[in-house]
């Protein structure tokens, strides 16, 4: 994800008075200017480093969900409303089946020590930011046992 069409989409959602994604953006946009300033490239923010921001906020969003209490309806409406901005600009995830074909073809030398811990080290330095770490850890205890 571009960096600039985060900021004009949210410019855009200003315009059209459309509260919830502005505000979503604009926490997508503040997040991924942290990451930028604390990495040291202000000026050129790497695609990356958007999407790294994206799923960060779509991990932290998911956790105020699942925390919210029941009595708190709108709280956990707005929640969700904001989860489904952001999943909207969300980098596209690998299936469970590219995960372990990519696990199969470029760490058999890795899943033939039957360490876990090692497969789970080299893999995510791979595949971070491109699968869901859960499903990684699952698709990997498939493939040791």
């Amino acid at each position: 994800m571009q960096f600039t069409k985060l900021q004009k989409d949210m410019m855009q959602a200003m315009k059209d008075h459309n509260k919830v994604k502005k505000d979503a953006l604009s926490a997508l946009v503040s997040a991924t200017k942290k990451l930028a300033i604390d990495a040291g490239c202000r000026d050129d923010i790497p695609d990356e480093m958007t999407d790294q921001a994206i799923l960060k906020e779509i991990k932290t969003i998911k956790e105020q969900i699942d925390t919210c209490p029941d009595s708190r309806a709108d709280l956990k409406d707005e929640y969700k409303a904001r989860l489904e901005v952001f999943e909207e600009y969300a980098p596209k995830m690998l299936s469970a089946e590219e995960i372990e074909k990519i696990i199969r073809e470029k760490f058999a030398d890795v899943i033939a020590s039957g360490n876990k811990g090692m497969v789970m080290k080299a893999v995510m330095g791979e595949l971070k930011g491109k699968a869901d770490g859960k499903m990684i850890n699952e698709t990997v205890s498939k493939i040791m046992s």
